[in-house]
Order: C-alpha cells, then structure tokens, then sequence
C-alpha cells in the first residue's frame, strides 16, 4: 500500500528547525554586508544619532549645537565598541525589508496559496510601518523626551557630561523599540485573518487593553519618566484604534451572510 505523499504546505518539525535555520543564517549574512556598509560612515550615523537631544539641549540652554560637547567616555576601548554597536543596528534597520521578507518565507508555507501571493505587500507594509516607527521616534518622541530631561537638569542646576555607550542604549532601544510597536496593526491583520481576533472583540475589551498598554509603557518606556510613559501610552492606545480598524477589514466574510 502507497503511503500519501505529503501535503506541500504541510512540514514536520524538523522541517520547520531547518527552515527557520536557514532564515536565521541569511538574514545574520545580509547584515553582516551592511555593518560593513554602515561602518564605513560609523561617524556620520554618530552625528544623526545625538543630533536630536544636542538640539534639546541646546533650546534648554539658548546655545547654538557647535558650542556643546556634552560627551563623555571612561575607558580607551568605549567609543570603538559603541560605535561599532551603532553600526550593527543601523545595518540591521537599512536591512529591514530583507529581514521581513525572511520571515514571511518563514512563514508562508503555513498559509494558503491565496496569501502565499502577498509577499510584496507584506514585505512593503511591515517594513514602511517599522521605519515609520524609528523616524517617529527620532524626530518626534526624542523631541519631547529630549525637552522633559534637559528642563529637568537645567532646573537642578546640574551640567551635563553625558556618557556615550549610556546615551546609545537609550536612543537604540527608543527607535527599535517605537519601531516594533509601530507593527501592531500587522500583528492584528493576521490575528483576524485567522479568526483568532475580531473587531469587535477588540472594541469590546479596550479598556483592558489600555491597562496593559499602560503596564507594558510603565516597564519599557525610556527615561523613566511619568510623562514619557504616558506618551508612549498614548502612541500605543492610537495604534490599537487603528489596529480595529485593521482588524476589521482583514476578517474574512462569511459569503453566506
């Protein structure tokens, strides 16, 4: 007796391993070819990064930008190490799209030939809202951040000696954090494309929704502010709404109905 051949959209487990290996390593690959372009203008990407607090700064002080020079390092080895972890993460970001076409690949013999076709709008959308998320972050959400704590020193009296590799984890986890949150209509689209959510549902339970928002902006939130928790509260709560409607147009209609 023959035994049936396997559904091509259905894989084992260790099919899935290897596949997701296969994924990890290419998109480890691609990075590693834009750090060594993201590297090479390491200083430049340096200049990008502080621009937005040094401009805090200097509306708090009433001091042109070229007069600061507010960093500091305590050790030989700490600009070498925190540039080079610059670069990786702006690699990283400038390789978005390859990175969120892997992981549809990923993903995709899990879905129906139907779906399987949506892999430009899906690289498309997930990397425009991703990057949509860090420029947010950059030039909106470090302008009211930079504001708060520079009034807050200048208050206090205290002058500033700011130290790189801190500065780097704060601006580094703001946009990549901004960036990722930017992604929750893309997290909600497939959730109702697969009846697991429904608009409804969603409207339904958003005020527990708004506690969690708060809970999770209370721990992740740069700064360690009220204010800034409240921001990005506000960020994320405008997001679930527009998840909704996200939501709604994506949940598959019965033709019956």
């Amino acid at each position: 007796m023959a035994i049936p051949a396997t559904p091509p959209n259905k894989m084992s487990f260790w099919e899935h391993l290897s596949e997701l290996r296969i994924r990890i390593f290419r998109s480890l690959l691609i990075v590693l070819a834009g750090f060594a372009v993201t590297y090479y203008f390491r200083f430049r990407i340096w200049d990008w990064a502080q621009r937005p607090f040094l401009e805090a700064m200097a509306r708090q002080l009433g001091k042109p930008i070229a007069e600061l020079q507010p960093w500091s390092f305590t050790s030989l080895t700490e600009p070498f190490f925190s540039l080079m972890r610059l670069s990786l993460w702006a690699a990283a970001v400038l390789c978005a799209p390859f990175l969120f076409y892997q992981l549809w690949a990923f993903i995709r013999p899990g879905l129906l030939p139907k779906e399987r076709k949506l892999v430009i709008p899906f690289v498309f959308v997930t990397s425009g809202c991703f990057l949509l998320g860090a420029a947010f972050a950059y030039y909106s959400a470090f302008k009211f951040l930079g504001d708060i704590l520079f009034q807050e020193a200048k208050n206090a009296g205290l002058r500033s000696n700011l130290n790189i590799d801190t500065y780097l984890d704060l601006f580094i986890s703001t946009v990549l954090m901004t960036g990722v949150m930017f992604e929750l209509p893309v997290l909600f689209y497939f959730l109702a494309r697969f009846r697991m959510i429904t608009a409804r549902w969603m409207l339904k339970y958003w005020r527990h929704a708004t506690i969690i928002i708060l809970i999770f902006s209370a721990f992740f939130t740069p700064g360690d502010v009220v204010v800034t928790t409240i921001f990005f509260s506000v960020v994320l709560l405008g997001l679930y709404f527009v998840s909704v409607v996200v939501a709604w147009l994506a949940e598959p209609r019965d033709p019956k109905a």
